[in-house]
C-alpha cells in the first residue's frame, strides 16, 4: 500500500526527466495524502507528447454516484487491476505516470509506531504506474482522479509493509503510457517490485502522520538516537 508520498523537485527538474512537452505547475509537496492533488503524466494520442496535469488522489470510476468512493481506491493490486470493475477500463485506456521523489511506510515496533521514508538511492524523482479516470456526477464539478498499482514488496519494503507501490523504470513509461497499448499481457510484466539494491529506507518525523504538515524538513532522516 501507498498511502502517502512526496515530490519535492522542481518544474524544470520535472520537465526534463519525464521528456514533458511543457513545465508543469507544481509546487513542492513534502506530504501528499489521499484526496489531495497529484501530479500525473499522461500521453497525448494524437501527437505522442507527454504532458503533466493534476489529478485527484483517489480513483472515482466512471459510473460512481458520487466522488466519495475515491477515498477507497487509492492503491489497486496490480495482479487483478485488468480484471476489476473499478479498474478495468482505465487499466486498457487510461494509464499514468503518478510523480514522486519519496513515500513513507509504518512500521510497529513494540508498542512504538516508526515511519519510514523510503526513497530512490540516488534521490533522484520517479514515477509510480498510475490509472486514471473523468468523473461527471449529475451536479457539481468533473473530476479527473488516480490510483497507484501495488505488488508483493521487494526486500526492503518487506518488514515494512506487505505490499509497495510499483515504481516503473524509465524504459517501461513509454509502453506504459501508449493509449494504443490494451492487451493486459503486454503491461503486466511492467508490474513488478522495484530492485531494493536501488532504493534506500530511513526514519522520520511522526509529524508525516498529520496531512497539515506539508514542509521539507519532513524527508529529512530523523537524528541518530531520536526515539
Amino acid at each position: 500500500m501507498c498511502g502517502r508520498f512526496s515530490l519535492g523537485a522542481d518544474a524544470t527538474t520535472l520537465a526534463a526527466q519525464f521528456d514533458l512537452f511543457e513545465s508543469p505547475a507544481w509546487t513542492p509537496r513534502y506530504n501528499i495524502a489521499p484526496t489531495q492533488e497529484v501530479l500525473v503524466v499522461v500521453q497525448d494520442p494524437a501527437r505522442v507528447k507527454r504532458h503533466a496535469r493534476r489529478h485527484r488522489w483517489g480513483l472515482i470510476p466512471s459510473w460512481a454516484k458520487a466522488p466519495t468512493i475515491g477515498n477507497q481506491l487509492i492503491n489497486a493490486q496490480a495482479e487483478s487491476a485488468a480484471s476489476k470493475p473499478a479498474f478495468r477500463v482505465a487499466f486498457r485506456k487510461r494509464r499514468c505516470l503518478i510523480l514522486a521523489d519519496g513515500f513513507y511506510e509504518c512500521k510497529k515496533e513494540g508498542r512504538h509506531k516508526q515511519l519510514f521514508r523510503i526513497r530512490l538511492s540516488d534521490g533522484h524523482p520517479f514515477a509510480f504506474a498510475g490509472l486514471w479516470e473523468h468523473w461527471e456526477g449529475l451536479e457539481g464539478t468533473p473530476i479527473d482522479s488516480c490510483t497507484i498499482l501495488t505488488a508483493t514488496p521487494n526486500d526492503l519494503l518487506r518488514p515494512l509493509h506487505h505490499r509497495m507501490a510499483v515504481i516503473l523504470p524509465a524504459s517501461a513509461y513509454a509502453l506504459w503510457l501508449d493509449p494504443s497499448v490494451q492487451e493486459a499481457e503486454r503491461l503486466q510484466p511492467l508490474l513488478r517490485p522495484y530492485p531494493a539494491e536501488e532504493m534506500t529506507a530511513f526514519p522520520v518525523s511522526p509529524q508525516v502522520n498529520n496531512p497539515a504538515h506539508d514542509a521539507a524538513a519532513l524527508v529529512e532522516p530523523l537524528p541518530s538516537g531520536t526515539p
